[in-house]
């Protein structure tokens, strides 16, 4: 089992100064997950119990809790996603006598960390099919706590070829879709990096239901032409960096005509859905909005 520690986390947060969280290119950023305040282990378990309670996915500290405790079916299976490539993933089921839709879960910089398998989790709690593939698999990554997996995963990330990403999410799209208890409906959420990455599923793929991101940085202005699918985009009033990607995305997308939401919760940081102690209870708030925001979007476009 993977358990993120503190020194782990300030060492990645430098790593990520020089990296960034986009899906189109690295550049530089300030604020990689900004705002987390590394709350005391009552004030984690406070919060776990809350969240669940609230049915809402466990902040970091959290996740290996909600996973110990899940009633839902979750495993790991290897997909096939042609040219010699495959990918490790963790999918989890939901409890329902239909038929669910898909939804792909896109790990942050950190890679596919317990807390991205634990939000796969709350999905499925939902009612969705949740599919969270590990992007690094053919990096070959030790299996080692997340504590140690975050810098490697950090490094690894930033040679990752985009086009060769966006290839990998269609080929789990399908094999999610192909199963006996899916829909033929798929949408996208990711965070940070990996919301960038869901943003630009919609720009690359017209088959895309619904698309939904986490602080992650918009596409460019001339890619957007080719969005069908509706993006609902969630932002931490304090991530100055992110946010100024927003209006061309959003003055682009209007004037084309596209489906396009955004809230920016104030006083909220970078990653605050795994961060939910920080910013003075403003990230609290913030995942207090935003995911119920995330669960109506998905089933207005993907259960209608």
């Amino acid at each position: 089992m993977r358990i993120r520690n503190y020194c782990a986390r300030i060492w990645v947060t430098f790593s990520l100064a020089a990296l960034g969280c986009t899906a189109n290119k690295m550049v530089p950023t300030t604020d990689s997950h900004a705002g987390a305040d590394h709350a005391s282990p009552s004030t984690s378990a406070t919060i776990a119990a809350a969240s669940q309670m609230q049915g809402l996915p466990p902040d970091a500290a959290g996740a290996l809790s909600r996973l110990g405790s899940s009633p839902r079916h979750g495993e790991w299976v290897t997909i096939r996603t042609g040219g010699g490539d495959s990918l490790r993933t963790w999918v989890v089921y939901p409890e329902r006598s239909t038929k669910a839709p898909v939804i792909l879960v896109v790990h942050e910089v950190y890679g596919l960390s317990s807390w991205v398998r634990s939000v796969a989790d709350q999905l499925a709690a939902d009612g969705f099919i949740a599919i969270a593939p590990d992007l690094l698999t053919m990096k070959n990554l030790p299996d080692v706590p997340d504590s140690v997996l975050a810098p490697l995963a950090v490094a690894a990330i930033r040679t990752l070829d985009p086009a060769w990403v966006q290839r990998q999410l269609d080929a789990v799209a399908q094999y999610g879709m192909s199963l006996p208890a899916a829909q033929k409906k798929y949408g996208i959420v990711g965070f940070c990096w990996g919301g960038g990455v869901s943003f630009a599923h919609a720009v690359h793929s017209p088959s895309l239901g619904a698309s939904v991101v986490y602080y992650g940085v918009s596409p460019a202005k001339a890619d957007l032409e080719s969005v069908r699918a509706p993006v609902l985009g969630l932002y931490g009033g304090s991530d100055a960096r992110v946010d100024a990607t927003i209006p061309p995305a959003d003055s682009a997308l209007r004037a084309l005509g596209r489906t396009y939401e955004h809230n920016i919760y104030p006083g909220a940081g970078h990653g605050f859905l795994r961060q939910q102690s920080g910013m003075d209870g403003a990230n609290m708030i913030a995942t207090r909005a935003a995911w119920p925001a995330t669960v109506a979007w998905f089933r207005k476009y993907l259960e209608s």
